[in-house]
């Protein structure tokens, strides 16, 4: 099992600029597609951007593309999520997760369970 801490969350102005970690362990943490997901209060949790294991693709929620940018660093079993220009509807909690692939990120069809992810507020 692929365990996940996120950190990286806050308070920020609109406008303004995060960068979200999540730090996997496991072995075969390299092995997977990584996500970033959010979820706001009193809304399902969506999908915001997906890489591959080698890092060579990325897929983005069309409300966050040219935004933000996801990387990873798999000797460091990172993912990195940069936050750029954000806006009072980013605001949510921020999970990431693992999957078979980008697709099935997307899908929401991950591998691990839910952990508390990290917060972000933007405010106007």
């Amino acid at each position: 099992q692929v365990l996940r801490v996120e950190s990286g969350g806050g308070l920020v102005q609109v406008g303004g600029s995060l960068r979200l970690s999540c730090v996997g362990s496991g072995r075969t943490y390299s092995s997977y597609s990584m996500g970033w997901f959010r979820q706001a209060p009193g809304q399902e949790r969506e999908f915001v951007a997906g890489i591959t294991r080698n890092g060579l693709t990325t897929d983005y929620a069309d409300v966050v593309k040219g935004r933000f940018t996801i990387s990873r660093d798999n000797a460091k079993n990172t993912v990195y999520l940069q936050m750029n220009n954000l806006k009072p509807e980013d605001t949510a909690v921020y999970h990431c997760n693992s999957a078979i692939s980008n697709a099935a990120l997307i899908a929401r069809a991950v591998l691990g369970s839910w952990g508390q992810g990290t917060q972000v507020i933007v405010s106007s």
